[in-house]
């Protein structure tokens, strides 16, 4: 039974971005950026989550497109794919399998207490698709089939995070004797831990700072798209809702002005900083100096990915390329680990595929 074992990464990250539109300053800030600085001291697969996409229906030359663009963001932000994994989750049939198999461990309980598919299927349950209600056996399967360490996730994926762990244990419970003989003790998959830091993990809507900033919001003044020119930058910023009252002089102070601390975890986080650096260059100042600085700071990171993510789109034979490469690499990887887990559960022939 260990003929093909694989010992387990110590510090292998493993994330994804699902390829639905308009990725903004939020998903740059609470994730991309965060997956580019984490090559430096990680082994990492970044995969694009064309599977959980379709939870919802999507167009599918929309589709596509949104996966070539996310592609392309990852790679203007500064990911290598040449030396890390950047892969769209389709080409890779293992992760299907492995999810119906973690469909069998997870239990209805643990899925019923899962708050985004109450948030996301609203009132009319009945009519929600049943790939939006198991959707974390699914990230599960993304994550523990490459046996990874750490995944960066911002809040609302927190307790996505919790169920993966819960799945790895009650699989490594239920076949422990199984596990045991590849010699690896009862701990087949990790128990993944998250990595959550940062001024502005969570990135509020321009228009609302108490609401996140989404995709989904029917106003686009709500936020900065990675596809937004340098003038609409300046002027969502412009616009961005605020209170009458000067900037804080304590972090304290800024919890009951949601705008407010909303705008200065934006500019800690472009600037690589801190709230507290923030408030100490702009305390008693008004927006309307704040407001202008933080517009040029905007411009001058996200125009360079702009730019770059527009000529990546117009070479997309090129993002194709890169997508399949990545493919091949994240499959010797999971073929290894749905063999052993194949042989583990008990199916006939697992050796022989």
């Amino acid at each position: 039974m260990n003929g093909f074992y694989m010992s387990q990464p110590s510090n292998r990250v493993f994330s994804g971005v699902q390829p639905t539109g308009n990725l903004h300053l939020g998903n740059y800030l609470g994730a991309i950026r965060k997956f580019v600085a984490l090559q430096e001291s990680h082994d990492c697969i970044y995969c694009v989550v064309d599977m959980h996409a379709i939870t919802v229906w999507q167009d599918p030359a929309e589709l596509v497109r949104n996966t070539r663009e996310v592609t392309a963001a990852f790679i203007a932000s500064g990911i290598d794919p040449s030396k890390h994994i950047v892969f769209n989750q389709s080409q890779v049939g293992e992760h299907a399998e492995l999810a119906w198999i973690f469909n069998c461990v997870a239990r209805m309980g643990w899925l019923n207490r899962m708050t985004q598919f109450k948030e996301k299927a609203g009132k009319d349950r009945e009519n929600a698709s049943v790939g939006l209600f198991s959707y974390p056996t699914l990230m599960a399967a993304d994550i523990l089939l490459y046996r990874a360490t750490h995944v960066p996730v911002g809040d609302d994926q927190k307790q996505h995070l919790e169920l993966t762990r819960d799945i790895a244990q009650k699989f490594n419970n239920d076949f422990s004797a199984q596990i045991a003989g590849f010699g690896h003790g009862e701990q087949y998959f990790p128990l993944t831990e998250p990595v959550i830091e940062g001024p502005a993990t969570r990135v509020m809507s321009l228009r609302d700072g108490t609401k996140k900033m989404s995709k989904s919001d029917p106003s686009d003044l709500s936020r900065i798209n990675l596809t937004d020119s340098a003038d609409d930058i300046a002027k969502k910023i412009r616009k961005a809702k605020t209170d009458p009252e000067p900037l804080s002089d304590s972090i304290d102070a800024l919890k009951a002005r949601p705008e407010a601390e909303n705008l200065v975890g934006i500019y800690a986080a472009l600037e690589d900083s801190s709230k507290q650096a923030v408030i100490e260059q702009f305390a008693g100042k008004p927006f309307s100096e704040f407001k202008p600085a933080l517009a040029d700071l905007a411009v001058a990171r996200l125009e360079p990915i702009n730019s770059e993510m527009r000529r990546l789109m117009d070479h997309h034979d090129h993002v194709d390329a890169i997508l399949a490469n990545g493919a091949n690499r994240a499959r010797e990887i999971a073929s290894q680990t749905m063999k052993e887990v194949r042989e583990i559960v008990g199916f006939l022939g697992a050796r022989a595929r």
